[in-house]
């Protein structure tokens, strides 16, 4: 479970409370205004930001002595953030070692992944030759690499067009089933939230409020 143990942060005048669990395989959508602190809850996790009390743990451990990149987790952002000047190969293999020394065997898990995303035979492909939907895919299959099992979401769909948001909402949804992480997902969009989330959480006044369970609808 990644659990919430009377967590405060104070952020010039605003100041949030969580006190919560999440369960280890739960897929969450986090709602509310703009400026409630959807983002920072995610950077509470991630490590980049570091609560005034409270404390976070994963299975029992906290997270709190632990950098970024040592914690159990990793992140789909709104921006894909990839290098333009590396091949598709190249940007998800970043997820593995930043230098790029793969062994053949970690090749092999890149070119698996890319078929995971349905972007098989596009390895050289540069990113400008790629579509927005598409470059969302890479910057996936990245994460999806990494095996983290905390995989937080930060409107990763916010820039797409209605039809390639519901294609890679459709991807997002068949692969969190399959590889069952603890999601945790940034989203002003209700539709997008019930087709991915087992349970919808909003943040007003600094606090995490569940709302009613939108249960995913079944497959035909």
């Amino acid at each position: 479970m990644l659990q919430f143990d009377k967590v405060t942060l104070e952020l010039g005048e605003a100041h949030w409370h969580f006190d919560i669990g999440f369960d280890t395989q739960g897929c969450y959508a986090i709602m509310g205004k703009s400026g409630a602190g959807k983002s920072t809850l995610l950077n509470l996790v991630g490590g980049f930001l570091h609560p005034a009390a409270g404390d976070i743990r994963w299975h029992g451990a906290s997270l709190l002595p632990l950098p970024p990149h040592q914690r159990p987790v990793t992140t789909l952002f709104q921006h894909d953030n990839l290098f333009d000047h590396l091949d598709v190969r190249q940007n998800i293999g970043l997820g593995i070692d930043p230098a790029l020394k793969l062994s053949a065997g970690n090749w092999e898990d890149v070119d698996a992944v890319l078929d995971d995303v349905g972007l098989a035979g596009y390895q050289s492909r540069l990113p400008g030759r790629l579509s927005g939907g598409e470059r969302q895919r890479v910057a996936l299959a990245r994460c999806l690499l990494r095996e983290q099992p905390i995989l937080l979401l930060d409107e990763p769909f916010t820039g797409l067009d209605q039809e390639t948001r519901e294609s890679v909402t459709e991807l997002m949804r068949t692969l969190i089933d399959r590889l069952r992480p603890c999601v945790l997902m940034v989203t002003h969009d209700i539709d997008e939230a019930r087709a991915l989330s087992a349970e919808v959480l909003r943040i007003e006044n600094g606090r995490l409020i569940p709302q009613t369970v939108a249960s995913r609808p079944q497959r035909p």
